[in-house]
């Protein structure tokens, strides 16, 4: 496993970076390609939306889910790591770790289960592999992004313990077990309000409460 680099170093790498080159990890560069960040949810897609290079197909990660084997969810993440790098990109957006609320959901074959507490910790192996390769993993999407229908839109009505016990519990697993570099949050509302416009998810828990001081960016096209 590759070294992980200490706070002195990320800072000093930090410092070299021009304001153009930091705001230009923060948005698109257009409607799908971003500044060196790899998408796909099982396999590393690389920056171009149509005839890009080819990449290796990895079991989604609900079919990992069902191994309940942690040595395979590391072993994707390292080989994911490497496939990144050889598309020119140190960031993937993934894993998806929202649980399955409904068999309709749209996208629930790219995160790992209906059980919170198995997809933090397939979802820690898999992060844990893939940034071992010096790789930025990306957790997503924070929070309750259940539903492809109106998932732009839709406010979630949801108990304080139904978002600490089902959906914020594989984040919070993540973040403690695996400290991702990046977590991605969601276009929905909960409970009247946008994920990005309260400082309940973000500020309070994740940063506050759980300790998380990577990178926190916007879905697509999100405000």
């Amino acid at each position: 496993m590759a070294a992980q680099p200490s706070d002195r170093e990320l800072l000093s790498l930090l410092a070299q970076l021009t304001l153009d080159e930091k705001i230009s990890m923060l948005g698109g560069r257009n409607f799908w390609e971003t500044a060196q960040v790899s998408d796909g949810p099982n396999g590393a897609r690389g920056a171009d939306f149509f005839n890009g290079k080819t990449a290796a197909c990895f079991p989604a990660s609900v079919s990992l889910a069902a191994t309940f084997n942690h040595e395979i969810a590391r072993r994707i993440g390292v080989a994911l790591g490497q496939e990144t790098q050889t598309k020119g990109a140190y960031v993937l957006l993934g894993p998806t770790v929202c649980p399955h609320r409904s068999p309709l959901g749209g996208r629930n074959f790219e995160s790992f289960s209906e059980d919170p507490v198995l997809a933090g910790e397939l979802a820690s192996e898999y992060v844990l592999g893939l940034q071992s390769e010096r790789v930025g993993a990306t957790v997503k999407h924070l929070a309750a992004n259940e539903q492809e229908t109106r998932r732009f839109s839709v406010d979630e009505t949801i108990s304080d313990r139904a978002l600490r016990e089902i959906y914020l519990r594989p984040f919070e697993i993540v973040v403690k077990k695996s400290d991702p570099w990046c977590i991605m949050t969601s276009y929905n509302k909960i409970n009247g309000k946008y994920i990005d416009n309260q400082s309940t998810f973000v500020k309070d828990i994740l940063r506050n409460e759980w300790g998380f001081n990577g990178l926190v960016m916007t879905d697509w096209g999100s405000a």
